[in-house]
């Protein structure tokens, strides 16, 4: 991954004034990190986002455990007596052995939908690749050196080009002598545009580093990259100092709207192969999860009745913790669905717009 371009002192105080977590005080700036833009606790974008989706499944199955056992324990007649006066397991576990085939089919076709999409006649497939190609092309000739292959550094070698221009930028209009309130407001507007976007991208660059396409790390370090206000800034500045600019100065500034632009589709396009693959993930692991889920309710129509397990622990009747554990066993393809779509749910509505186009209250 490329070295930073180190700052000078006065950008690091400048970066230094910054409010913690990356949020902009200033009018029409708004947070950098999508935790301080969304408002959300840490735990709550852990749950949603960063906590490995198996871990997340096996909570949700424990919690409806505890829970199946902790009403069916408190209320009367106890499981037990019901047990043996009905049939509540084979209503129970036929149920379930249905929603489990049918559940399972529609999350494959799923599936089978994402693959169809990589599947086409040859002239789609060479379109696609000639599109590729021209963004790579584009990027190249921004960065003026190879764009990686590697996904993390895709996105690194933009946010390297987006700090150089900024960096650029703010040393030309700092070179400007003379104390009139125009040169001073357009040196205060520059400072600022690239302060938010030095700092934003070095933080962005840090998670990047080491992270692998497939994990979320990517995923999740590109989103904390605000780049919409950060071109609707650009154009602002712009507008406002045109005819102070030069024409080196202009270009810079053109260069850096250009590098953000970049940035924006070449997230979504690592959004969407990450989409691609997590529903490919979840497929398979449905498909894993729902053969010891038949397994075990066949197993409880065909074995357990009132009888085969007597006996209770602390109050609590053996038969319920084993109905408890079997129904919680056999929720567990659905459970994995909901913490993969949850993620996946989560991501889409924090990246809906690309463009200078911010989906929430300014800050």
């Amino acid at each position: 991954m490329t070295e930073r371009t180190s700052g000078t002192a006065s950008e690091e105080a400048n970066e230094g004034e910054k409010a913690e977590g990356g949020e902009d005080t200033d009018d029409g700036d708004t947070a950098d990190t999508m935790r301080v833009r969304a408002g959300d606790s840490r735990v709550k974008l852990w749950l949603l986002l960063r906590a490995n989706r198996l871990v997340v499944a096996g909570v949700l199955t424990l919690v409806v455990f505890v829970a199946f056992v902790t009403v069916a324990a408190a209320f009367s007649p106890s499981l037990a007596e019901k047990i043996g006066s009905g049939d509540p397991i084979d209503t129970l576990f036929s149920t379930m052995i249905a929603a489990i085939v049918t559940g399972t089919t529609l999350v494959v076709t799923i599936g089978q939908v994402v693959l169809t999409q990589e599947n086409g006649p040859l002239g789609d497939q060479q379109e696609r690749m000639n599109d590729t190609l021209t963004v790579r092309d584009s990027i190249a000739e921004l960065t003026g050196s190879p764009v990686p292959t590697d996904p993390a550094a895709f996105l690194d070698a933009i946010l390297v080009a987006a700090s150089e221009r900024s960096r650029a930028l703010r040393e030309s209009v700092r070179e400007r002598d003379g104390d009139r309130s125009d040169r001073i407001a357009i040196r205060e507007d520059v400072d600022d545009l690239a302060a938010n976007i030095i700092e934003n991208a070095d933080g962005v660059r840090d998670s990047l580093d080491g992270a692998e396409f497939g994990s979320f790390d990517v995923v999740f370090a590109a989103i904390d990259f605000d780049y919409s206000p950060k071109i609707g800034q650009i154009e602002r500045v712009d507008d406002d100092h045109d005819d102070a600019f030069t024409d080196d100065e202009r270009a810079l500034l053109k260069e850096l709207k250009e590098s953000l632009s970049l940035f924006g589709p070449a997230r979504e396009h690592i959004k969407t192969l990450y989409f691609q693959w997590t529903l490919i993930d979840l497929s398979r692991q449905i498909l894993y999860a729902a053969v010891p889920a038949l397994v075990v309710a066949g197993l409880m129509l065909a074995v357990v009745d009132a009888g085969t397990f007597p006996g209770s622990t602390r109050g609590v009747d053996h038969v319920t913790l084993v109905v408890g554990a079997a129904f919680a066993v056999t929720l567990l393809p659905f459970l994995l669905f909901v913490s993969y779509v949850l993620r996946v749910l989560t991501l889409a509505k924090r990246t809906l717009a690309i463009g200078p186009l911010v989906l929430r209250d300014s800050k």
